[in-house]
Parts: structure tokens; C-alpha cells; sequence
């Protein structure tokens, strides 16, 4: 059996006549009339002719001759449509898709708002801190970390209850001298969401602490964002920092002190609150806390410090530079390379 091959110097010019024919075709079904019909579809078509009480066209689709009943063009629609084709307005699938498009952005929005142009907020939740580091803002995640307490404090309530003495004082503690997690700026804002964190319900905390004396079964009133978050300062001891005290009263029961810090905390879409302090704050140590009203204060707690001169945060998340250009489409976060 016999091949026969062309030569490069044949089969070459004739694959870029293919090539370039491409667009050209493509552009030629963009360029198409539409014959709209009464039931809001249509027929791309080259040309069309009317013949009596018929409609006679060349379709773009399948390049032959078509023929349809006169009374099914929607007449009007079709001239509206001719017109806007001609003078550059957006077709109705082109408005159609921006306001599909509008839609997704606002549902994005809604569940991870954006903190900055580029920016923006992961669905799943967390704790973060908005810093800038050479001149450059960022978003950097604030781990969970355990704030333990010196003692074997469940003894010590038991002992208190069943034997009350005059007072009985513990610190609670987050170890290690300093935060994995540096703000180099003195007014960072912090946003918290941890009502969509998974680990909230399946994973037990080690706070509040709780007397005997507490009623079981009975919830508190919910807290606002301003009552529910805070800002504490950690006070170094040793390799440790004190979160704050703990106080047991003669007849049982617990309170939590802390050195708070004054802040504003706003609420944001997706279920996000934005903490800020109201002032700037000193080189230092610091946490935001969960308060639980009447129980008191979680033990889980989110430990940064503010320090100007601080080296990089290992973890950060920059804004997509895509964004100057289109503010509005949002961007997903990207790590600092």
C-alpha cells in the first residue's frame, strides 16, 4: 500500500491559511443577524429575505438555506436588536452575564468580604491580622493557642468548694517569651470569625473555667461583638506570658481579670467582626480573647505582638497586584513568596 506525504513546503502554507481562517469565521458568527422569534429564541443568520408569509435565511450556524412562518419574528425585537448591534451596545446575553457575574461577586463578597483591594477574607473563617510590612499591607493568620493555668486548677476549685478558705488567685499563662505572629504596625486591625471554624464544635476547649455553683442548662444571653472579643495584654513571666488572673471567692466562685485594651469592634459580612484598638499600642505583647459572659473567658486565645522592627511574619498573604486593575472582581489570597 502506498503513502503519500506533502512536503513541508505544501502542507506548511496551508496550515496557516487554516489558522488564520479561524478568527475570521469566528468573527463572522459574531457579526451574524438574528431573526428573534415571539418565544425568546432566535436564528443567527447572514441574510433573510421575505417572501410572502415567509421568512427565507441563510444560516450562520449551518450555512444553508431556511425557511420560517413570518408570524413567529418577533419584528420589533429583531430592528432593536439590528440597531444596538450597530451602534455598539451590549447584547442581551452580554447584560445577562454581568448580571450573573454582579450576583457571584456580591454572594463572595457576602460570605468573605475583602479587607483591601486583592484582599480578601477566606470563607472557612479564623482569626487574622491586617499588617504592613515594608510599606506593603498584608493579611497574616493568628494561630490558636491553649492558655494554661500554673496549677492544678480543678483541685484548687474543688478544695474551694468544699473547704472555702479567705481567697485563692491563679494566673493563666500562654507559653513562650514572644508571639510566632509580629504586627509591625501599631493600629493593626484584627478580624475574627469562629463561628465558622470546624474545629469549634468537634474539639472540646479547655475554657471556661466553671464553679460547682453554676446552673446547668441554662444559656446566657448572646454577647455582642463588642462584649464577646477583646483585646488583652500579655505580662511577660519568664519563658511564659500571664494572660490574666483567676480568683476564686470563698463561697466559689470564678471571675477572670485581664489588662483589656480599648477597642472597637465592628461586624462584617459572612459572619467576620473587625477589632481595632482604639489607640496605638506599645511595643508588646497581646491577645484576643473570647469572652463567654457569665462564664468568663475562653482558655483558647489568639497571641500576637506589635513590634516596628520585627523580621518578616513566616505566613502572609499579599494582595493579588491583578487588583488595581479590576477593584471589583474579587481575588483570592496569595502567599508571600
Amino acid at each position: 500500500m502506498r503513502r503519500f506525504y506533502l512536503a513541508p513546503a505544501n502542507w506548511l502554507p496551508a496550515c496557516l491559511v487554516a489558522i488564520l481562517l479561524i478568527p475570521v469565521l469566528t468573527q463572522g458568527q459574531d457579526l451574524a443577524k438574528r431573526l428573534i422569534l415571539k418565544d425568546g429564541s432566535y436564528q443567527a443568520t447572514s441574510k433573510y429575505e421575505i417572501k410572502g408569509d415567509r421568512v427565507r435565511y441563510l444560516s450562520a450556524e449551518r450555512g444553508e438555506w431556511e425557511e420560517l412562518p413570518k408570524s413567529l419574528v418577533d419584528w420589533p425585537a429583531t430592528e432593536k436588536y439590528e440597531k444596538d448591534r450597530a451602534s455598539g451596545a451590549s447584547t442581551p446575553e452580554a447584560i445577562q452575564l454581568d448580571k450573573e457575574f454582579e450576583a457571584d461577586r456580591q454572594a463572595d463578597e457576602t460570605r468573605s468580604p475583602h479587607v483591601l483591594p486583592g484582599l480578601q477574607l477566606p470563607e472557612e473563617g479564623g482569626v487574622f491580622l491586617l499588617d504592613t510590612y515594608q510599606s506593603e499591607p498584608e493579611l497574616v493568620p493568628i494561630d490558636q493557642r491553649t492558655g494554661g493555668v500554673n496549677k492544678n486548677m480543678k483541685g484548687n476549685i474543688l478544695r474551694s468548694a468544699v473547704n472555702p478558705i479567705a481567697s485563692n488567685r491563679q494566673t493563666v499563662e500562654v507559653p513562650g517569651k514572644h508571639a510566632p505572629v509580629q504586627s509591625h504596625v501599631t493600629v493593626p486591625a484584627l478580624y475574627v470569625n469562629l463561628d465558622k471554624d470546624p474545629e469549634s464544635e468537634s474539639d472540646a476547649a479547655p475554657g471556661p473555667l466553671k464553679s460547682e455553683d453554676d446552673s446547668e442548662g441554662k444559656k446566657d444571653k448572646p454577647l455582642s461583638p463588642t462584649e464577646r472579643f477583646r483585646i488583652v495584654r500579655l505580662e511577660p513571666k519568664g519563658d511564659k506570658r500571664v494572660v490574666g488572673d483567676i480568683k476564686i471567692a470563698v463561697y466559689g466562685k470564678i471571675s477572670q481579670d485581664a489588662k483589656f485594651v480599648a477597642s472597637t469592634a465592628q461586624p462584617m459580612a459572612g459572619g467576620w467582626v473587625k477589632l481595632t484598638p482604639t489607640e496605638s499600642l506599645p511595643a508588646g505583647e497581646y491577645a484576643v480573647v473570647e469572652m463567654l459572659g457569665k462564664q468568663g473567658m475562653n482558655l483558647y486565645v489568639w497571641d500576637f505582638g506589635v513590634n516596628p522592627n520585627a523580621p518578616a511574619n513566616t505566613v502572609a498573604f499579599k494582595p493579588d497586584p491583578s487588583a488595581s486593575q479590576s477593584k471589583s472582581e474579587p481575588v483570592e489570597l496569595q502567599k508571600r513568596k
